[in-house]
């Protein structure tokens, strides 16, 4: 049962946030979760990036309103297990603590507790389905950054479990990027092998139209990360060779933060409640 931390209306909704003890994790975890008035028609979760926690989409992307007028539920859980007590877990600000990259960590020490990817498609999806009414077949995943990597690989790893796909500046091409180097070879152990798994270009080069409604995508062209870090072509490119349905929007002077996603937060919205809609 989840323990509520606290609560606040909200366009006519109730924006919470909760923690509860994961049975997948080993630890407390917290999540938050946006109730709009009466049974949610849709439930959109939201995987945020390095560095953040549950509550940063709730505060900085102002996406309540229009989630109240679509009749969204939002869950956005924690970046990470915390208070793990691993030697290091908090020495770096791109790997650890708040940086769990949405995956199950086979490497030791990080394999007992950092099991994001078991947590978010089995214990946490249960938890809000059984506890806050989400329809268990209208779930979509949105994410930013290590979120939006999050968001396109898990949607891949686990077709049918989620019926919409989108993302904001999303480490596209991991197993290729100094950012997914170290985590990868961190969590994942050194045989990069096992890396092409999770990630979601890698991914779409080996499947065929998993999303035909389509996939979106907002890359701002002043992301410092972007030539870097993030290589959207490189996703392109495979969902070109997948058939797959790529609306990649590009923006002028946009970088990389909030500012950015509260900018076209609500045509993610949007989109994934046409898509979850029937």
């Amino acid at each position: 049962m989840p323990q509520l931390l606290s609560e606040h209306a909200s366009f006519g909704g109730v924006q919470g946030l909760y923690r509860h003890d994961s049975a997948t994790i080993g630890l407390p975890m917290q999540f938050a979760v946006y109730r709009p008035q009466g049974p949610p028609r849709a439930t959109l979760y939201y995987l945020a990036g390095l560095t953040c926690s549950e509550e940063t989409f709730a505060i900085k992307a102002g996406a309540q309103r229009v989630a109240a007028e679509l009749g969204l539920m939002l869950v956005s859980p924690d970046t990470s297990p915390r208070g793990t007590g691993i030697a290091g877990a908090d020495a770096e600000w791109d790997f650890g603590h708040g940086a769990g990259f949405y995956l199950d960590a086979t490497a030791a020490p990080w394999a007992r507790h950092f099991r994001m990817e078991s947590y978010l498609v089995h214990e946490l999806r249960t938890l809000v389905v059984d506890h806050f009414g989400a329809d268990s077949s209208r779930l979509g995943l949105c994410g930013h950054s290590m979120g939006g990597h999050g968001a396109l690989t898990l949607a891949l790893r686990h077709p049918g479990l989620f019926g919409s796909v989108s993302a904001f500046a999303p480490m596209a091409a991991p197993a290729s990027c100094p950012w997914g180097a170290k985590a990868f070879g961190l969590y994942l152990g050194a045989d990069r092998g096992t890396w092409d798994a999770h990630d979601a270009s890698a991914l779409m080069r080996r499947a065929r139209t998993p999303y035909p409604q389509g996939i979106l995508v907002d890359q701002g062209l002043a992301d410092k990360f972007l030539a870097e870090q993030l290589r959207p072509e490189t996703f392109e490119a495979a969902c070109d060779a997948a058939a797959q349905p790529l609306t990649l929007r590009r923006h002028a002077g946009y970088d990389h933060g909030y500012y950015f996603i509260a900018s076209f937060i609500e045509d993610h919205l949007r989109f994934h409640a046409q898509c979850l809609a029937g």
